[in-house]
């Protein structure tokens, strides 16, 4: 077999999309977007159908002849299939087309290797390539083991793939092992904030659906946001003050795509776990999409794959693309469902922390706090969470604050500071008396 050349810059891409019967349908739009994401210049889109897919080729010999044919006059580099292929199917493929042949989980195992930032997503990066790349260590692959990068390439390589397996399985064993010690530091830092009684709020939704964005606004920072698919891959956690809740840790997470492999979503457990042991979820969903109930699916069948039993609260981002009113929509009363508002334009971000408050905390009252000047603390305490409405002064000199905020929140902080309820709160402090037994009411 020739070897194949390894076209500089922008790799010459032919897509191909094989709608099977016994398969998921495919976003052939997506598939494109997955592909510039790689870096690719996209030569041709070659769509074919089959009742199910073919052993040895997936399209059939005919079919593959057909797409050599034309990979020769395009002068393609790389033949970039929207499915998973078997080792033997990349083989057989590569053998007739004469020019490399990756599959859709390859493909996003490239743009995770170009997207990693931090050491841990390196790791990851690598693990889950060399993982996936094992299968493949058998003979018939000369000629590949002189590029050195490319779509499909990048991270560990194929040189150092095809050495030796004993060395590959070694590689793999130190990548699991470093992994877990970051995994380890990681759960104390979560146990940590559990003793604190400190919520995690975390961020999930399709990939592009603007959750960097989100998270830069409320976090007020600046994780890469850009309109490509897995603009952001390491998890990233914030910590801020929350109107009426206080200090929560919000987290970024990998963004999902349709028909994501189970091997993937494994291989980025560190990402995972932070949906896992949130205390609430954020499902940023881009409102703006025809396919976006698709989208919701496929973000919430992931969830549902790594066992995650967390509330979530949906966001429906990009309203400012569909004219929509930034609103909250509850199930029940004083149970969010769904938030409407535009990161990008800066649109309902108040009701999304309402609606965030009212999921961690429970049903908002309004309540009149009586503060005499003793009791400074407290009025700081209120400030610092952004829950007075109103402020005036009676004719003692005593404080009024107009408050809205969650009822045993209120109640935590007066009896952090060892104060009188019924004078601050008057009647309302009934609401906090726990209702006697008979037996224990004296005569």
């Amino acid at each position: 077999m020739e070897d194949f050349e390894q076209h500089q810059g922008s790799e010459r891409v032919v897509l191909i999309s094989v709608a099977v019967q016994i398969l998921e349908d495919l976003d052939q739009e997506e598939f494109r977007l997955l592909a510039k994401s790689a870096g690719a210049d996209i030569l041709e889109h070659i769509q074919a159908q089959r009742i199910k897919p073919d052993s040895k080729y997936f399209i059939g010999s005919g079919k593959a002849e057909e797409i050599a044919e034309r990979v020769k006059e395009l002068e393609a580099d790389i033949v970039i299939f929207d499915h998973s292929l078997t080792p033997s199917q990349e083989r057989n493929l590569e053998r007739v087309i004469q020019c490399r042949v990756i599959d859709r989980t390859r493909l996003i195992l490239d743009i995770f290797a170009q997207r990693a930032r931090t050491h841990e997503g390196k790791l990851q990066v690598e693990l889950a390539q060399l993982d996936h790349l094992a299968s493949r260590l058998v003979g018939g692959r000369m000629g590949l083991d002189g590029q050195k990068g490319g779509i499909g390439l990048r991270g560990p390589g194929e040189t150092q793939l095809e050495t030796d397996r004993r060395l590959l399985r070694l590689r793999i064993s130190q990548l699991k092992e470093k992994l877990e010690k970051v995994r380890q530091t990681r759960i104390q830092g979560r146990a940590a904030r559990q003793k604190a009684s400190i919520p995690t709020v975390s961020l999930v939704g399709y990939t592009n659906a603007g959750k960097s964005t989100l998270f830069n606004i409320l976090a007020e920072s600046d994780v890469y946001a850009a309109d490509q698919l897995f603009a952001t891959l390491d998890p990233t956690l914030r910590r801020l003050n929350w109107d009426g809740i206080g200090t929560l840790v919000l987290a970024d997470t990998v963004g999902f795509v349709r028909n994501l492999a189970h091997a993937l979503v494994e291989s980025f457990k560190a990402t995972l776990e932070e949906t896992l042991e949130a205390t609430l979820l954020l499902h940023v969903i881009d409102s703006s999409s025809p396919e976006k109930l698709e989208q919701i699916e496929a973000v919430e069948k992931v969830l549902k794959e790594i066992g995650t039993q967390v509330p979530i609260l949906r966001v429906y981002n990009k309203i400012d693309q569909t004219g929509e009113d930034a609103k909250i929509i509850y199930a029940e009363p004083h149970l969010p469902d769904r938030v409407y508002v535009s990161a990008h334009a800066s649109q309902g971000l108040d009701l999304l922390k309402q609606a965030v408050q009212e999921c961690l905390m429970g049903q908002l009252q309004t309540f009149e706090v009586i503060l005499k000047p003793a009791y400074g603390k407290l009025r700081t305490q209120l400030y610092a969470l952004n829950v007075i409405q109103s402020e005036s002064y009676d004719d003692e000199g005593n404080l009024i604050l107009k408050v809205c905020m969650a009822p045993h929140k209120l109640e935590q902080l007066i009896k952090q500071g060892h104060l009188p309820i019924d004078e601050i709160l008057g009647e309302k402090a009934q609401q906090f008396k726990r209702v006697l037994e008979e037996f224990e009411i004296k005569d």
